[in-house]
């Protein structure tokens, strides 16, 4: 959804959001954030926020460090209630590019890199590039003093169901939260490895569907 700097000021304060979370990818694809308190949204809204790049693996040597974040209102997202603490505030999301100060995109970003690659294939005369992801991922058991394991949840197999498939309530929970957010689901099940769970969402523009790739994360 397209989103001015006016309406997300407006929804932050309607939903007493008292957090904004600014998220970023590096280049191995992990997640990583920056919260900013009320007081900062406009700075934030403004792209006006700094982070030092060379922390971030893959991005600058420490000499020239310095690096901007620039959301892209499309990506705006109110949390929902499920994912926070009650009593802490409400927090909202939105997924950045990575400038130098001067606002020269920073090359390294991969989010800069997609569309790069999305305006090549545009000039070659497509349209544009999609994807449709098939995200999966383990659920393993914890200790009982909290600490992961190794050990999968279950021995389910492909397609199995309830009993011997133990993450069914895991993953409905799941695909409620993304819902919640925006997601278009389309099915969720037991994989083939003991453990292993898939959720699909719908196909996109590969620059939405990368996005989406990372909230799921």
């Amino acid at each position: 959804m397209a989103y001015t700097k006016a309406e997300i000021l407006k929804a932050l304060k309607a939903e007493k959001v008292k957090f904004l979370r600014l998220q970023i990818t590096d280049i191995l694809g992990v997640v990583k954030n920056v919260e900013v308190p009320e007081s900062q949204f406009e700075k934030a809204l403004d792209g006006e926020i700094m982070f030092d790049g060379s922390s971030i693996e893959g991005f600058t040597r420490i000499e020239e460090s310095d690096m901007l974040l620039k959301p892209d209102y499309n990506t705006f997202v109110i949390l929902p209630e499920a994912l926070e603490d009650p009593g802490r505030g409400r927090v909202a999301r939105l997924i950045c590019d990575v400038t130098y100060p001067d606002g020269r995109p920073f090359e390294g970003d991969p989010r800069y890199v997609l569309k790069r690659q999305v305006e090549r294939l545009q000039k070659l005369g497509f349209d544009n590039m999609y994807a449709g992801p098939e995200p999966e991922f383990f659920l393993f058991l914890r200790t009982p003093d909290g600490l992961p394991t190794v050990e999968t949840h279950d021995r389910a197999g492909y397609f199995d169901l309830a009993p011997i498939d133990k993450g069914e309530e895991a993953r409905r929970d799941m695909v409620n939260v993304l819902v919640a957010m925006g997601f278009e689901i389309e099915a969720s099940h037991h994989e083939v490895a003991p453990g292993q769970h898939e959720i699909d969402f719908k196909y996109a523009d590969a620059l939405t569907t990368a996005d989406n790739i990372a909230t799921f994360k």
